[in-house]
């Protein structure tokens, strides 16, 4: 585990400076993830583990925030249905698509919740203008907004947060190369009017390790505070060094 500690940890616990980032390359079952996220929150809240971001992809399934209306499960019997207890309504996970839990301690970030959810949403912004593609918020809709192919708006990336003790937990869900046909069987975030759309369908190749170098390289300039580690793609770890923006 990537650590950077810090001298004279009051009553043992370990303070910690930057993010542990991990990378799977396996497809991740929900609910191993949530129980993993679990664990790793109290152990941030005690002091023992430091922050993290998790990159991940899940099998195909679908998701039920706090504010799912059970109508906008269209088709209940296509994927499994995980109730969770993150914000937001019904989303899809799936291969293809980069799912980012980004678990941080707001004690020492800030107590500001709608903070971090802007800073979820710049990430995003901020890693697809490397890819060329400008993407933007919509008022009154959390996530991440693009142009379609059919030049209507169209969401890229989703933001669902859960918070205990301070400590952030879920994250977002960004389309790289998913099936977009798996979003039938929802309205997705309870959007009806609006289409979901990916790199892919967008006309933009980028491998899902491609993704994760951006994602590392803009996460420093968004969550200024600590820095990240650099990004050492090899061992799907990152070294707990200061990072410099490109």
């Amino acid at each position: 585990m990537a650590r950077h500690l810090a001298q004279g940890a009051e009553l043992g616990k370990t303070v910690t400076h930057a993010p542990e980032w991990r990378v799977e390359r396996r497809l991740v079952p929900y609910p191993e993830a949530v129980d993993a996220m679990e664990a790793r929150v109290a152990a941030i809240r005690a002091g023992t583990a430091p922050e993290l971001v998790w990159l991940l992809e899940h099998p195909p399934l679908y998701t039920a925030g706090t504010s799912a209306d059970p109508g906008e499960l269209l088709d209940p019997d296509r994927f499994p249905v995980f109730k969770t207890g993150r914000g937001g309504r019904f989303t899809y996970h799936g291969p293809g698509q980069r799912v980012a839990y980004v678990l941080l301690d707001l004690d020492r970030r800030g107590r500001d919740l709608k903070r971090h959810v802007w800073r979820l949403e710049e990430w995003v912004i901020a890693t697809l203008a490397r890819l060329g593609l400008e993407a933007r918020r919509a008022p009154g809709r959390i996530g991440v907004w693009v142009e379609g192919a059919d030049r209507r708006e169209a969401k890229i990336a989703a933001i669902g947060v859960r918070v205990r003790h301070w400590v952030t937990f879920h994250g977002l869900a960004l389309n790289v190369c998913p099936d977009l046909e798996h979003f039938s069987g929802i309205v997705p975030c309870g959007l009806a009017a609006y289409p979901v759309t990916s790199l892919a369908a967008l006309g933009i190749e980028a491998s899902m390790e491609r993704i994760d170098e951006l994602l590392a390289a803009t996460f420093g300039q968004v969550f200024d505070d600590p820095p990240i580690a650099a990004y050492d793609p090899a061992p799907t770890r990152l070294r707990s060094t200061r990072f410099a923006p490109s």
